[in-house]
């Protein structure tokens, strides 16, 4: 699914090509997360792959707030790049919210920014943050309909869990959001038609919380007691009770990158009235 969506951003970027626009992404990776570094090289092969320039800015830990800030508005100004990504999390003592604040809403392909969240709230939006969009673009691809579903999310993110909260809302699911001070949570989870796991946790979402026959996206990316990549459910006992399910890795995390990719096209058509 996540080749099918590069493969229509390429073709789509051809045309842009051949009015001499070249969309540009732009990564910034402050300090030496191992998992960040996994993520940025991926986007770097995908912007490859579409035909995209992508610039890499990988900072020192001990870059300072102004720095990097700095960069973010030098950035805002260049009219080669139209999208601006900051891996998050970022080194302790740099300050999330400002950096997601200074990044222009047209150039904010991730879907972050104060204003752009308040748009998808109302359902009047130009981007959607790229991992609950990939996932609902999973859904649809699998003919999973939400509406009127009983839909619990696992996690109460900006990133994640409440975005993906909403876009459900949007087709019309009854949505749950379930987090560390929810009481009875097996007991919620286990009545839910389709169940998104976004928590961090290993192997948390066991096959005693699912229904039978339910939809389960995994959007965790952990390790396990051997080291070896997992995700936030217990995939090998999940699997028989439900109708669908993601495996980790090669489930939700090449969505979020392909539709990374329609974020940043997006964005180069809007900035040159396209």
């Amino acid at each position: 699914m996540s080749a099918q969506v590069k493969e229509q951003v390429a073709k789509e970027n051809k045309e842009l090509l051949a009015k001499g626009i070249t969309p540009g992404l732009a990564v910034i990776l402050v300090g030496n997360d191992p998992a960040s570094r996994v993520y940025v090289n991926n986007k770097k092969k995908a912007c490859e792959f579409v035909g995209f320039k992508s610039e890499e800015f990988a900072l020192p830990a001990t870059t300072t707030q102004e720095e990097l800030l700095s960069l973010v508005e030098e950035l805002n100004e260049r009219r080669d790049i139209n999208g601006i990504l900051c891996q998050l999390p970022l080194p302790k003592g740099l300050d999330e919210n400002a950096v997601i604040e200074a990044i222009s809403p047209l150039k904010d392909v991730d879907a972050f920014h104060k204003q752009n969240v308040g748009r998808i709230m109302i359902g009047d939006y130009d981007f959607l943050p790229c991992t609950p969009a990939g996932i609902m673009e999973m859904l649809r691809a699998y003919d999973i309909d939400a509406d009127g579903k009983n839909c619990v999310v696992i996690g109460r993110s900006n990133i994640v869990g409440k975005p993906m909260g909403m876009l459900l809302l949007h087709e019309n699911g009854t949505v749950t959001i379930c987090h560390s001070h929810t009481k009875n949570l097996s007991e919620i989870t286990s009545k839910a038609d389709i169940l998104v796991a976004a928590i961090g946790k290993a192997k948390f979402v066991t096959a005693d919380m699912v229904k039978d026959g339910a939809v389960v996206i995994d959007v965790g990316m952990n390790r396990d007691e051997n080291g070896k990549l997992c995700g936030d459910v217990d995939f090998e006992n999940v699997k028989e009770k439900c109708s669908y399910i993601t495996p980790v890795p090669g489930g939700v995390g090449p969505m979020t990158i392909a539709t990374l990719m329609k974020n940043t096209l997006k964005a180069a058509k809007l900035q040159n009235n396209l």
